[in-house]
Protein backbone atom coordinates (compact mmCIF):
# COMPACT_ATOMS: atom_id res chain seq x y z
CA UNK A 1 0.00 0.00 0.00
CA UNK A 2 1.59 3.26 -0.86
CA UNK A 3 2.72 5.45 1.86
CA UNK A 4 0.79 6.93 3.97
CA UNK A 5 2.89 9.47 6.06
CA UNK A 6 4.99 11.28 3.32
CA UNK A 7 3.18 11.19 0.40
CA UNK A 8 4.10 8.10 -1.40
CA UNK A 9 3.09 6.32 -0.87
CA UNK A 10 -7.25 -0.06 -16.82
CA UNK A 11 -7.71 -1.72 -20.58
CA UNK A 12 -11.08 -2.34 -21.71
CA UNK A 13 -13.11 -5.04 -23.20
CA UNK A 14 -15.90 -5.49 -24.93
CA UNK A 15 -18.65 -5.99 -22.75
CA UNK A 16 -19.87 -10.17 -22.23
CA UNK A 17 -16.33 -11.66 -23.06
CA UNK A 18 -15.24 -14.59 -21.02
CA UNK A 19 -12.20 -13.02 -19.73
CA UNK A 20 -11.66 -10.39 -16.93
CA UNK A 21 -12.54 -6.44 -18.13
CA UNK A 22 -13.33 -3.06 -17.26
CA UNK A 23 -15.39 -0.80 -18.44
CA UNK A 24 -17.19 2.45 -17.52
CA UNK A 25 -19.15 2.16 -14.50
CA UNK A 26 -23.34 2.41 -14.38
CA UNK A 27 -25.47 4.79 -12.25
CA UNK A 28 -27.35 3.58 -9.58
CA UNK A 29 -28.31 5.95 -6.79
CA UNK A 30 -27.82 4.39 -3.18
CA UNK A 31 -28.30 5.74 0.12
CA UNK A 32 -25.61 7.97 1.81
CA UNK A 33 -25.44 6.01 4.94
CA UNK A 34 -24.61 2.78 2.95
CA UNK A 35 -21.94 4.99 0.99
CA UNK A 36 -20.87 6.02 4.46
CA UNK A 37 -20.76 2.50 5.65
CA UNK A 38 -18.89 1.32 2.99
CA UNK A 39 -16.22 4.12 2.60
CA UNK A 40 -15.60 3.53 6.48
CA UNK A 41 -15.36 -0.55 5.30
CA UNK A 42 -13.05 -0.82 2.89
CA UNK A 43 -10.19 1.41 3.68
CA UNK A 44 -7.73 -1.40 3.04
CA UNK A 45 -4.67 -2.31 1.48
CA UNK A 46 -3.48 -3.87 -1.86
CA UNK A 47 -1.29 -6.88 -6.29
CA UNK A 48 -0.22 -10.04 -9.39
CA UNK A 49 0.65 -12.98 -11.90
CA UNK A 50 2.63 -12.22 -14.70
CA UNK A 51 1.80 -13.82 -18.05
CA UNK A 52 4.27 -12.44 -20.31
CA UNK A 53 7.80 -11.33 -18.47
CA UNK A 54 10.91 -10.85 -20.76
CA UNK A 55 13.91 -12.78 -19.33
CA UNK A 56 16.32 -11.00 -17.35
CA UNK A 57 19.63 -9.92 -19.03
CA UNK A 58 22.32 -12.29 -18.77
CA UNK A 59 24.15 -12.56 -15.29
CA UNK A 60 27.28 -13.58 -17.22
CA UNK A 61 30.37 -11.34 -17.23
CA UNK A 62 31.80 -9.96 -20.35
CA UNK A 63 35.42 -9.42 -21.06
CA UNK A 64 35.29 -5.69 -20.70
CA UNK A 65 33.53 -6.10 -17.19
CA UNK A 66 35.44 -5.14 -14.26
CA UNK A 67 34.89 -7.00 -10.61
CA UNK A 68 35.18 -4.45 -7.98
CA UNK A 69 35.80 -6.16 -4.10
CA UNK A 70 34.75 -4.94 -0.71
CA UNK A 71 35.61 -6.28 2.24
CA UNK A 72 38.26 -9.21 2.98
CA UNK A 73 37.27 -12.72 1.64
CA UNK A 74 38.97 -15.44 2.61
CA UNK A 75 42.28 -13.70 3.54
CA UNK A 76 41.96 -11.32 0.39
CA UNK A 77 41.73 -7.53 0.70
CA UNK A 78 39.33 -5.85 -2.00
CA UNK A 79 39.81 -2.54 -3.20
CA UNK A 80 37.36 -0.96 -1.24
CA UNK A 81 36.55 -1.00 2.38
CA UNK A 82 32.69 1.09 1.40
CA UNK A 83 30.16 -0.12 -1.06
CA UNK A 84 29.46 3.38 -1.76
CA UNK A 85 32.67 3.57 -3.13
CA UNK A 86 32.93 0.52 -5.16
CA UNK A 87 29.38 1.55 -6.60
CA UNK A 88 30.70 4.87 -7.19
CA UNK A 89 33.85 3.90 -8.80
CA UNK A 90 31.97 1.18 -11.13
CA UNK A 91 30.75 1.42 -14.84
CA UNK A 92 27.76 0.09 -16.68
CA UNK A 93 28.74 -3.73 -16.59
CA UNK A 94 30.39 -3.93 -13.92
CA UNK A 95 30.26 -6.28 -10.77
CA UNK A 96 30.53 -5.35 -7.13
CA UNK A 97 31.42 -8.35 -4.53
CA UNK A 98 30.68 -7.82 -0.73
CA UNK A 99 32.56 -9.77 1.33
CA UNK A 100 30.57 -11.02 4.80
CA UNK A 101 30.53 -8.23 7.36
CA UNK A 102 28.62 -5.71 8.89
CA UNK A 103 28.17 -2.48 7.13
CA UNK A 104 26.61 0.83 8.44
CA UNK A 105 26.66 3.13 5.06
CA UNK A 106 26.12 6.40 5.64
CA UNK A 107 25.80 8.19 1.97
CA UNK A 108 22.70 9.99 3.93
CA UNK A 109 24.42 11.89 6.21
CA UNK A 110 23.69 15.00 4.54
CA UNK A 111 20.24 15.76 4.31
CA UNK A 112 18.95 15.67 1.16
CA UNK A 113 17.08 18.39 -1.39
CA UNK A 114 13.46 19.14 -0.66
CA UNK A 115 12.46 16.93 -4.30
CA UNK A 116 15.13 14.12 -3.25
CA UNK A 117 13.15 13.80 0.04
CA UNK A 118 10.42 13.54 -1.25
CA UNK A 119 11.33 11.27 -4.39
CA UNK A 120 13.41 9.19 -2.13
CA UNK A 121 16.85 9.43 -3.88
CA UNK A 122 18.29 9.27 -1.16
CA UNK A 123 19.86 6.31 1.47
CA UNK A 124 22.95 4.67 3.06
CA UNK A 125 23.58 3.30 -0.40
CA UNK A 126 22.55 4.48 -3.55
CA UNK A 127 22.92 3.03 -7.39
CA UNK A 128 22.69 5.65 -9.84
CA UNK A 129 24.93 4.01 -12.50
CA UNK A 130 22.80 1.35 -15.01
CA UNK A 131 23.40 -2.37 -15.54
CA UNK A 132 25.48 -3.55 -12.13
CA UNK A 133 25.49 -6.54 -10.63
CA UNK A 134 25.76 -6.14 -6.88
CA UNK A 135 25.87 -9.50 -4.84
CA UNK A 136 27.46 -10.42 -1.69
CA UNK A 137 28.73 -13.54 -0.91
CA UNK A 138 26.78 -14.97 1.49
CA UNK A 139 23.43 -13.72 2.14
CA UNK A 140 22.94 -14.14 5.77
CA UNK A 141 26.59 -12.42 6.75
CA UNK A 142 26.53 -9.64 4.17
CA UNK A 143 24.53 -7.45 6.67
CA UNK A 144 23.43 -3.86 5.38
CA UNK A 145 22.86 -2.06 8.57
CA UNK A 146 20.96 0.85 9.29
CA UNK A 147 22.50 1.32 12.77
CA UNK A 148 25.35 3.67 13.97
CA UNK A 149 28.80 2.18 13.77
CA UNK A 150 30.19 0.43 16.40
CA UNK A 151 26.41 -1.28 17.70
CA UNK A 152 27.11 -4.45 20.14
CA UNK A 153 25.71 -6.47 17.40
CA UNK A 154 24.50 -6.55 13.80
CA UNK A 155 20.88 -5.01 13.59
CA UNK A 156 20.79 -3.97 17.56
CA UNK A 157 17.40 -2.82 18.21
CA UNK A 158 18.54 -1.04 21.47
CA UNK A 159 17.24 2.59 20.29
CA UNK A 160 20.36 4.56 21.26
CA UNK A 161 21.95 2.66 18.22
CA UNK A 162 19.26 3.86 15.64
CA UNK A 163 20.21 6.21 13.07
CA UNK A 164 17.29 8.29 11.88
CA UNK A 165 18.96 10.06 9.16
CA UNK A 166 19.86 13.80 8.82
CA UNK A 167 17.01 16.52 10.08
CA UNK A 168 14.50 17.99 7.80
CA UNK A 169 14.03 21.96 8.10
CA UNK A 170 11.60 21.21 11.02
CA UNK A 171 13.64 19.32 13.23
CA UNK A 172 12.40 16.59 12.75
CA UNK A 173 14.40 13.13 10.82
CA UNK A 174 13.84 12.73 7.13
CA UNK A 175 14.72 8.46 7.78
CA UNK A 176 16.74 6.26 6.01
CA UNK A 177 16.60 3.99 3.38
CA UNK A 178 18.60 1.10 2.63
CA UNK A 179 20.07 0.67 -0.86
CA UNK A 180 18.43 2.93 -2.92
CA UNK A 181 18.61 2.11 -6.71
CA UNK A 182 17.56 5.71 -8.37
CA UNK A 183 16.29 5.67 -12.00
CA UNK A 184 19.49 3.11 -13.30
CA UNK A 185 18.38 0.43 -15.20
CA UNK A 186 18.64 -3.43 -15.45
CA UNK A 187 20.27 -2.77 -11.43
CA UNK A 188 20.91 -6.29 -9.91
CA UNK A 189 20.82 -6.97 -6.07
CA UNK A 190 21.83 -10.37 -4.93
CA UNK A 191 22.75 -12.04 -1.71
CA UNK A 192 22.53 -9.80 1.29
CA UNK A 193 20.40 -8.70 4.25
CA UNK A 194 19.21 -5.10 5.18
CA UNK A 195 18.41 -3.76 8.27
CA UNK A 196 16.95 -0.97 10.15
CA UNK A 197 16.72 1.70 7.85
CA UNK A 198 13.65 3.76 9.69
CA UNK A 199 11.11 6.07 8.28
CA UNK A 200 10.90 9.82 8.67
CA UNK A 201 9.85 12.96 7.09
CA UNK A 202 10.88 12.10 3.89
CA UNK A 203 10.22 8.99 1.56
CA UNK A 204 11.97 6.78 3.46
CA UNK A 205 12.06 3.23 5.90
CA UNK A 206 12.78 1.36 2.45
CA UNK A 207 15.35 -1.43 2.83
CA UNK A 208 15.87 -2.51 -0.80
CA UNK A 209 14.30 -0.05 -2.85
CA UNK A 210 14.21 0.19 -6.89
CA UNK A 211 13.01 3.70 -7.59
CA UNK A 212 11.96 5.52 -10.68
CA UNK A 213 10.85 8.57 -8.82
CA UNK A 214 8.69 7.97 -6.21
CA UNK A 215 5.20 10.15 -6.62
CA UNK A 216 6.24 11.37 -10.13
CA UNK A 217 3.50 9.82 -12.26
CA UNK A 218 6.24 8.62 -15.26
CA UNK A 219 8.32 5.48 -15.24
CA UNK A 220 11.68 5.93 -14.74
CA UNK A 221 13.56 2.78 -14.26
CA UNK A 222 13.32 -0.04 -17.23
CA UNK A 223 14.35 -3.58 -15.49
CA UNK A 224 14.95 -4.58 -11.98
CA UNK A 225 16.99 -8.17 -11.07
CA UNK A 226 16.47 -9.34 -6.69
CA UNK A 227 17.20 -12.73 -5.40
CA UNK A 228 18.61 -14.52 -2.15
CA UNK A 229 17.54 -10.84 -0.31
CA UNK A 230 16.61 -10.26 3.22
CA UNK A 231 14.45 -7.64 4.55
CA UNK A 232 13.87 -6.87 7.91
CA UNK A 233 13.75 -4.77 11.17
CA UNK A 234 14.62 -5.38 15.05
CA UNK A 235 13.44 -1.67 16.07
CA UNK A 236 10.28 -1.06 17.60
CA UNK A 237 9.82 2.74 17.71
CA UNK A 238 6.54 4.77 17.18
CA UNK A 239 4.24 5.51 14.64
CA UNK A 240 6.83 7.67 12.49
CA UNK A 241 9.99 5.55 13.28
CA UNK A 242 8.91 2.02 12.49
CA UNK A 243 10.61 0.72 9.67
CA UNK A 244 7.61 0.60 6.53
CA UNK A 245 8.95 -1.65 3.44
CA UNK A 246 11.33 -4.68 2.91
CA UNK A 247 11.72 -4.65 -0.74
CA UNK A 248 10.13 -2.24 -2.94
CA UNK A 249 9.66 -0.74 -6.38
CA UNK A 250 7.60 1.72 -7.53
CA UNK A 251 7.44 3.87 -10.86
CA UNK A 252 9.56 0.88 -12.56
CA UNK A 253 8.62 -1.09 -15.77
CA UNK A 254 10.29 -4.60 -16.45
CA UNK A 255 11.52 -7.01 -17.44
CA UNK A 256 11.91 -7.56 -13.32
CA UNK A 257 12.07 -10.21 -11.72
CA UNK A 258 12.49 -11.25 -7.28
CA UNK A 259 13.48 -14.78 -6.28
CA UNK A 260 14.09 -16.15 -3.33
CA UNK A 261 13.40 -13.47 -0.84
CA UNK A 262 12.05 -12.79 2.81
CA UNK A 263 10.61 -9.89 4.47
CA UNK A 264 9.24 -9.59 8.14
CA UNK A 265 8.56 -6.94 10.67
CA UNK A 266 7.51 -4.06 9.01
CA UNK A 267 4.69 -1.50 9.71
CA UNK A 268 3.31 -1.40 5.95
CA UNK A 269 4.30 -4.37 3.69
CA UNK A 270 6.84 -6.98 3.25
CA UNK A 271 7.16 -6.34 -0.43
CA UNK A 272 5.68 -3.88 -2.71
CA UNK A 273 5.27 -2.96 -6.35
CA UNK A 274 3.49 -0.16 -7.37
CA UNK A 275 3.34 2.79 -10.12
CA UNK A 276 3.87 0.94 -12.99
CA UNK A 277 1.19 1.67 -15.51
CA UNK A 278 0.24 -1.60 -16.80
CA UNK A 279 4.10 -2.46 -17.77
CA UNK A 280 5.49 -4.08 -14.54
CA UNK A 281 6.64 -7.20 -16.01
CA UNK A 282 7.73 -8.70 -12.87
CA UNK A 283 7.96 -12.24 -11.62
CA UNK A 284 8.31 -12.98 -8.19
CA UNK A 285 8.88 -16.62 -7.36
CA UNK A 286 9.73 -18.07 -3.86
CA UNK A 287 9.14 -14.79 -1.92
CA UNK A 288 8.00 -15.73 2.27
CA UNK A 289 6.83 -12.71 4.16
CA UNK A 290 6.13 -12.83 7.26
CA UNK A 291 5.06 -11.29 10.56
CA UNK A 292 4.29 -7.78 8.54
CA UNK A 293 1.17 -5.68 8.60
CA UNK A 294 0.73 -6.46 4.90
CA UNK A 295 3.01 -9.83 3.39
CA UNK A 296 2.71 -7.87 0.23
CA UNK A 297 0.92 -4.67 -1.13
CA UNK A 298 0.69 -3.10 -4.48
CA UNK A 299 -1.30 -0.10 -5.33
CA UNK A 300 -1.79 0.36 -8.92
CA UNK A 301 0.47 -2.28 -10.47
CA UNK A 302 -0.70 -4.11 -13.02
CA UNK A 303 -0.38 -5.49 -16.45
CA UNK A 304 2.14 -8.62 -16.29
CA UNK A 305 2.74 -9.52 -12.87
CA UNK A 306 3.08 -12.81 -11.84
CA UNK A 307 3.75 -14.01 -8.17
CA UNK A 308 4.12 -17.93 -7.66
CA UNK A 309 5.43 -20.36 -5.40
CA UNK A 310 5.70 -18.45 -2.27
CA UNK A 311 4.33 -17.91 1.01
CA UNK A 312 2.59 -15.45 3.15
CA UNK A 313 1.71 -16.29 6.89
CA UNK A 314 1.41 -14.84 10.37
CA UNK A 315 0.98 -11.12 8.70
CA UNK A 316 -2.51 -9.30 9.54
CA UNK A 317 -3.29 -9.20 6.23
CA UNK A 318 -0.91 -11.88 3.91
CA UNK A 319 -1.49 -10.10 0.44
CA UNK A 320 -3.06 -6.79 -0.70
CA UNK A 321 -3.01 -5.37 -4.00
CA UNK A 322 -5.48 -2.35 -4.40
CA UNK A 323 -6.45 1.14 -6.60
CA UNK A 324 -6.13 4.91 -5.46
CA UNK A 325 -6.57 7.78 -7.37
CA UNK A 326 -3.72 9.79 -5.50
CA UNK A 327 -0.50 7.89 -4.88
CA UNK A 328 1.56 5.75 -6.46
CA UNK A 329 0.15 6.87 -9.92
CA UNK A 330 -1.66 6.84 -12.53
CA UNK A 331 -4.55 4.74 -11.21
CA UNK A 332 -6.35 1.90 -11.65
CA UNK A 333 -4.65 -1.31 -10.36
CA UNK A 334 -5.22 -3.47 -13.78
CA UNK A 335 -4.48 -6.72 -14.18
CA UNK A 336 -5.23 -6.49 -18.20
CA UNK A 337 -2.74 -7.79 -20.72
CA UNK A 338 -0.86 -5.40 -22.61
CA UNK A 339 -2.26 -4.27 -25.59
CA UNK A 340 -5.31 -6.72 -25.10
CA UNK A 341 -3.41 -9.83 -25.51
CA UNK A 342 -4.00 -13.28 -24.53
CA UNK A 343 -1.95 -14.89 -21.41
CA UNK A 344 -0.23 -17.94 -22.09
CA UNK A 345 -0.82 -18.79 -18.14
CA UNK A 346 -4.25 -17.49 -17.73
CA UNK A 347 -5.25 -18.21 -21.58
CA UNK A 348 -7.98 -14.76 -20.85
CA UNK A 349 -6.65 -10.84 -21.22
CA UNK A 350 -5.51 -11.55 -17.54
CA UNK A 351 -2.23 -11.14 -17.11
CA UNK A 352 -1.85 -10.53 -13.61
CA UNK A 353 -1.57 -14.15 -11.89
CA UNK A 354 -1.22 -15.10 -7.95
CA UNK A 355 -0.69 -18.33 -8.31
CA UNK A 356 0.89 -21.71 -6.58
CA UNK A 357 1.18 -20.37 -3.48
CA UNK A 358 0.51 -21.13 0.41
CA UNK A 359 -1.47 -18.18 1.91
CA UNK A 360 -1.98 -19.40 5.71
CA UNK A 361 -2.45 -18.09 9.86
CA UNK A 362 -2.66 -14.28 8.92
CA UNK A 363 -4.11 -13.71 12.00
CA UNK A 364 -0.95 -11.60 13.57
CA UNK A 365 -2.22 -8.27 15.10
CA UNK A 366 1.28 -7.52 16.84
CA UNK A 367 3.05 -6.13 13.79
CA UNK A 368 4.12 -2.79 14.02
CA UNK A 369 1.82 -0.22 13.25
CA UNK A 370 1.36 2.87 11.68
CA UNK A 371 -1.57 5.53 10.96
CA UNK A 372 -3.12 5.08 7.19
CA UNK A 373 -4.65 2.41 4.51
CA UNK A 374 -2.08 -0.02 5.54
CA UNK A 375 -3.16 -0.49 8.93
CA UNK A 376 -7.00 -0.79 8.35
CA UNK A 377 -6.11 -4.44 5.78
CA UNK A 378 -8.92 -6.64 7.88
CA UNK A 379 -6.78 -9.10 10.06
CA UNK A 380 -7.52 -12.86 10.03
CA UNK A 381 -7.46 -12.23 5.91
CA UNK A 382 -5.13 -14.39 3.52
CA UNK A 383 -5.96 -12.36 0.46
CA UNK A 384 -7.35 -8.66 -0.09
CA UNK A 385 -8.26 -7.61 -3.53
CA UNK A 386 -9.93 -3.83 -3.35
CA UNK A 387 -10.63 -2.00 -6.23
CA UNK A 388 -8.54 -4.33 -8.30
CA UNK A 389 -9.25 -5.31 -11.62
CA UNK A 390 -8.49 -8.11 -14.13
CA UNK A 391 -6.67 -10.29 -11.77
CA UNK A 392 -6.62 -14.04 -11.61
CA UNK A 393 -6.41 -16.06 -8.25
CA UNK A 394 -5.94 -19.56 -9.04
CA UNK A 395 -4.12 -22.61 -7.61
CA UNK A 396 -2.83 -21.63 -4.48
CA UNK A 397 -3.87 -23.09 -0.52
CA UNK A 398 -5.59 -20.67 1.25
CA UNK A 399 -6.08 -21.88 5.37
CA UNK A 400 -6.46 -21.28 8.76
CA UNK A 401 -7.32 -17.60 8.01
CA UNK A 402 -9.47 -16.79 10.79
CA UNK A 403 -11.88 -14.35 8.63
CA UNK A 404 -11.67 -14.97 5.22
CA UNK A 405 -9.64 -16.15 2.73
CA UNK A 406 -9.88 -13.93 0.04
CA UNK A 407 -11.71 -10.38 -0.23
CA UNK A 408 -12.85 -8.63 -3.40
CA UNK A 409 -14.08 -5.29 -1.98
CA UNK A 410 -14.20 -1.58 -3.38
CA UNK A 411 -11.66 0.57 -2.53
CA UNK A 412 -12.70 4.05 -1.70
CA UNK A 413 -10.82 7.01 -1.70
CA UNK A 414 -11.30 11.13 -0.99
CA UNK A 415 -7.71 11.59 -1.83
CA UNK A 416 -7.07 14.66 -4.04
CA UNK A 417 -6.50 13.02 -7.29
CA UNK A 418 -2.71 13.41 -9.21
CA UNK A 419 -2.50 15.60 -12.06
CA UNK A 420 -4.40 14.78 -14.68
CA UNK A 421 -6.33 12.01 -13.31
CA UNK A 422 -10.09 12.23 -12.72
CA UNK A 423 -12.64 9.44 -10.90
CA UNK A 424 -13.98 8.76 -14.73
CA UNK A 425 -11.15 8.57 -16.50
CA UNK A 426 -9.65 6.02 -14.31
CA UNK A 427 -12.43 3.69 -13.90
CA UNK A 428 -13.69 5.01 -10.53
CA UNK A 429 -17.47 5.73 -10.07
CA UNK A 430 -18.04 9.41 -7.77
CA UNK A 431 -19.98 8.51 -4.36
CA UNK A 432 -20.46 11.22 -2.54
CA UNK A 433 -18.90 11.36 0.95
CA UNK A 434 -17.02 8.31 -0.41
CA UNK A 435 -15.36 10.44 -2.99
CA UNK A 436 -13.91 7.86 -5.71
CA UNK A 437 -15.06 4.14 -5.54
CA UNK A 438 -13.60 1.93 -7.25
CA UNK A 439 -15.00 -1.99 -7.51
CA UNK A 440 -13.39 -4.92 -7.91
CA UNK A 441 -13.98 -5.93 -11.28
CA UNK A 442 -13.07 -8.63 -14.16
CA UNK A 443 -11.30 -10.84 -11.10
CA UNK A 444 -10.98 -14.43 -11.28
CA UNK A 445 -10.81 -16.96 -8.24
CA UNK A 446 -9.83 -20.03 -9.80
CA UNK A 447 -9.23 -23.87 -8.88
CA UNK A 448 -8.25 -22.68 -5.42
CA UNK A 449 -8.22 -24.69 -2.11
CA UNK A 450 -9.09 -23.63 1.40
CA UNK A 451 -9.32 -25.25 4.61
CA UNK A 452 -10.11 -24.19 8.00
CA UNK A 453 -10.93 -20.37 6.96
CA UNK A 454 -13.17 -18.16 9.01
CA UNK A 455 -13.13 -19.87 12.49
CA UNK A 456 -13.28 -16.37 14.25
CA UNK A 457 -16.99 -17.18 13.61
CA UNK A 458 -18.58 -14.47 13.03
CA UNK A 459 -21.34 -14.59 10.36
CA UNK A 460 -19.61 -14.12 6.35
CA UNK A 461 -16.18 -15.11 7.65
CA UNK A 462 -15.56 -18.09 5.64
CA UNK A 463 -13.29 -19.06 2.36
CA UNK A 464 -13.85 -16.32 -0.09
CA UNK A 465 -15.96 -13.31 -0.05
CA UNK A 466 -17.12 -10.37 -2.32
CA UNK A 467 -18.91 -6.47 -2.28
CA UNK A 468 -19.12 -4.46 -5.15
CA UNK A 469 -21.36 -1.25 -5.48
CA UNK A 470 -21.98 0.17 -8.45
CA UNK A 471 -23.86 -1.97 -11.11
CA UNK A 472 -22.80 -2.36 -15.01
CA UNK A 473 -19.31 -3.32 -14.24
CA UNK A 474 -17.87 -6.33 -15.09
CA UNK A 475 -18.69 -9.19 -13.17
CA UNK A 476 -15.74 -11.08 -11.42
CA UNK A 477 -16.26 -14.81 -11.57
CA UNK A 478 -15.44 -18.16 -9.09
CA UNK A 479 -14.94 -21.66 -10.30
CA UNK A 480 -13.54 -25.01 -8.84
CA UNK A 481 -12.41 -23.94 -5.98
CA UNK A 482 -12.55 -26.42 -2.45
CA UNK A 483 -14.34 -24.29 -0.33
CA UNK A 484 -15.80 -26.44 3.02
CA UNK A 485 -16.22 -22.84 4.43
CA UNK A 486 -18.39 -21.04 2.27
CA UNK A 487 -18.60 -17.81 0.43
CA UNK A 488 -20.00 -14.39 1.13
CA UNK A 489 -22.41 -13.89 -0.64
CA UNK A 490 -23.28 -17.56 -0.36
CA UNK A 491 -23.01 -20.06 -3.20
CA UNK A 492 -20.82 -17.80 -5.69
CA UNK A 493 -19.37 -20.38 -7.38
CA UNK A 494 -23.24 -21.14 -9.21
CA UNK A 495 -24.51 -17.90 -9.32
CA UNK A 496 -21.30 -16.00 -10.82
CA UNK A 497 -19.12 -18.91 -12.71
CA UNK A 498 -18.03 -16.50 -15.59
CA UNK A 499 -16.58 -13.46 -15.54
CA UNK A 500 -17.20 -10.51 -18.02
CA UNK A 501 -21.08 -9.91 -18.10
CA UNK A 502 -22.09 -6.59 -16.62
CA UNK A 503 -23.78 -6.65 -13.27
CA UNK A 504 -26.99 -5.72 -12.96
CA UNK A 505 -27.27 -4.34 -9.35
CA UNK A 506 -25.15 -3.56 -6.39
CA UNK A 507 -23.81 -6.57 -3.92
CA UNK A 508 -23.25 -5.98 -0.78
CA UNK A 509 -23.37 -9.28 0.58
CA UNK A 510 -25.50 -8.88 3.50
CA UNK A 511 -23.70 -9.30 6.83
CA UNK A 512 -20.27 -9.32 5.24
CA UNK A 513 -19.96 -5.37 4.70
CA UNK A 514 -20.84 -4.88 8.77
CA UNK A 515 -17.94 -7.79 9.47
CA UNK A 516 -15.57 -5.77 7.43
CA UNK A 517 -16.44 -2.35 9.47
CA UNK A 518 -15.79 -4.16 12.14
CA UNK A 519 -12.74 -6.19 11.57
CA UNK A 520 -10.79 -2.97 9.91
CA UNK A 521 -11.65 -0.91 13.20
CA UNK A 522 -14.09 1.74 11.15
CA UNK A 523 -17.43 0.65 12.14
CA UNK A 524 -19.40 -0.22 15.17
CA UNK A 525 -19.34 -3.69 15.31
CA UNK A 526 -22.42 -6.05 15.10
CA UNK A 527 -23.71 -7.57 18.47
CA UNK A 528 -21.60 -10.69 19.42
CA UNK A 529 -19.02 -9.91 16.56
CA UNK A 530 -14.99 -10.81 17.95
CA UNK A 531 -11.90 -10.30 16.09
CA UNK A 532 -8.62 -9.81 17.83
CA UNK A 533 -7.02 -7.02 18.40
CA UNK A 534 -3.21 -6.21 18.74
CA UNK A 535 -1.92 -6.48 22.76
CA UNK A 536 1.46 -5.68 22.25
CA UNK A 537 3.19 -5.12 19.06
CA UNK A 538 6.21 -6.91 19.25
CA UNK A 539 9.44 -7.92 16.55
CA UNK A 540 10.06 -11.62 15.93
CA UNK A 541 13.46 -12.72 14.76
CA UNK A 542 14.51 -14.03 11.35
CA UNK A 543 14.28 -17.75 10.48
CA UNK A 544 17.81 -19.54 11.21
CA UNK A 545 19.88 -20.38 7.44
CA UNK A 546 17.80 -18.49 5.12
CA UNK A 547 19.00 -20.20 1.69
CA UNK A 548 22.44 -18.35 0.31
CA UNK A 549 22.94 -18.58 -3.36
CA UNK A 550 24.88 -22.11 -4.02
CA UNK A 551 27.73 -20.40 -5.80
CA UNK A 552 28.37 -16.82 -5.29
CA UNK A 553 30.59 -16.46 -8.39
CA UNK A 554 28.62 -17.71 -10.83
CA UNK A 555 28.81 -16.17 -13.58
CA UNK A 556 31.42 -13.55 -12.31
CA UNK A 557 34.08 -12.86 -14.78
CA UNK A 558 37.55 -14.31 -12.96
CA UNK A 559 39.19 -12.20 -10.47
CA UNK A 560 41.00 -12.17 -6.57
CA UNK A 561 38.11 -13.93 -4.91
CA UNK A 562 36.34 -16.35 -7.80
CA UNK A 563 38.26 -18.40 -10.22
CA UNK A 564 36.31 -20.16 -13.29
CA UNK A 565 33.17 -19.27 -11.22
CA UNK A 566 34.07 -21.06 -7.96
CA UNK A 567 35.77 -19.06 -4.85
CA UNK A 568 39.03 -19.46 -4.25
Amino acid sequence: MANRRNGRKLGQMEPGQMEPGRMEPGRMARSAAMALALALALVMGGASLAACSSSPPSATGHVSSKVLLVGTFDGHRGQFTSIQAAVNAARPGDWILIAPGDYHPTSDATAPSPAMAASGGFGGVVVRTANLHIRGMNRNKVIIDGTKAGAPTPCDSAAAWQNFGALAPNGKPYGRNGIVVYKANDVWIQNLTACNFLNGQGSAGNEIWWDGGSGSGKIGLHGYWGSYLTATSTYLGNATTNAAYGIFANSAAGPASWNQVYASNFDDSGMYVGACQQVCDITINHAWMQYNILGYSGTNSGGAVVIENSRFDNNQDGFDTNTQIASDPPPPQNGDCPGHAISPITHTRSCWVFMHNDVYNNNYANAPRAPGYAGAGPLGTGMTVAGGRNDTVMNNTFSNNGAWGILFVPFPDSDKPFKGVTCANSGGTELKPLGCVYDPEGDALLHNTFSHNGFFGNPSNGDYGRISLTAGQPRNCFAGNVAPDGSSPANLQQTEPTCGPLTTKEHTAGALLGQVLCDTGFGTCPAGAHYPTSTKQLIQPLPGNLPTMPNPCKGVPANAWCKGGRPL
